[in-house]
């Protein structure tokens, strides 16, 4: 091979210096290919419109698998024993559109769970599991369709500000329902039905809260009176076994009768 002012390379050493060149570049195709297509073991992967839909329905999971192709664009995990959604589950699925975790055991939805698939995910079912509460954060920027239903919620301050933010699966909407609440005569009642009758358990949140610091404040101020009482009784009983002492010492007219006793008697 000749180069520009005459320079000569011989094909063997183009091959010997080119070829790992080559080879890291389909080397590292062949892993990313591999990456993106491989499926869990418990699952069963189909191809929809090029992208993967992973089917891990009914396989006795305890966890999220963590081996998930990077282009799923459906993940089926429903009627497993999960009980917990994790800080970024799904980071590496950015294509990642539908998300079905219903009749599960969920009980913990942790505040970064949905991070890196908050933008393209649609669906989201959460419905038939253990949650009686979710941080606000878990669900921030979700623009997904969710499902919440049939959990045992405990309705009060943050679960309205939580269900305020979301948007809600209309078809579902009305089963989810207070399962326990800050109000009692509220358990049992669809949590929509509850908000739109004007219930705000944010304000009853407040009420109670200052009921508590006005409890904690009378109680420090029945123990500082307590302390007040208690010292008063004490120092008077100090200052009348004071003056008991004093009236038992002689007068000083009685020193100066006997002293002029004893002056007489010498």
């Amino acid at each position: 091979m000749t180069f520009p002012g005459g320079a000569h390379m011989s094909r063997n050493v183009f091959i010997h210096h080119g070829c790992p060149f080559f080879l890291t570049i389909l080397l590292s195709f062949t892993f990313l290919s591999v990456m993106a297509s491989s499926c869990p073991k418990s699952c069963h992967c189909t191809e929809r419109n090029g992208l993967t839909v992973v089917q891990c329905s009914s396989r006795n999971l305890e966890e999220i698998p963590l081996d998930l192709p990077q282009d799923t664009v459906s993940l089926l995990l429903s009627y497993n024993h999960i009980t917990k959604i994790p800080n970024q589950a799904f980071k590496n699925l950015p294509w990642l559109q539908e998300l079905d975790l219903s009749r599960n055991a969920i009980e913990t939805v942790e505040a970064g769970a949905f991070q890196g698939v908050s933008e393209n995910l649609r669906a989201l079912d959460l419905s038939h599991n253990h949650m009686r509460s979710v941080p606000k954060e878990a669900f921030a920027r979700l623009h997904a369709k969710i499902s919440l239903s049939d959990n045992p919620w405990h309705c009060e301050c943050q679960l309205q500000e939580v269900l305020r933010e979301l948007k809600l699966d209309p078809e579902t909407v009305n089963e989810v329902s207070c399962h326990t609440s800050v109000q009692e005569e509220h358990a049992g009642k669809p949590v929509i039905q509850v908000l739109d009758s004007g219930i705000n358990f944010c304000n009853f949140h407040h009420k109670t809260t200052d009921v508590a610091m006005f409890v904690t404040m009378f109680g420090w101020f029945a123990m500082v009176i307590a302390y007040v009482i208690y010292y008063v009784r004490h120092n008077q009983e100090d200052a009348r076994r004071h003056l008991e002492y004093l009236k038992s010492l002689p007068s000083s007219s009685q020193i100066s009768k006997d002293f002029d006793t004893i002056s007489t008697v010498l």
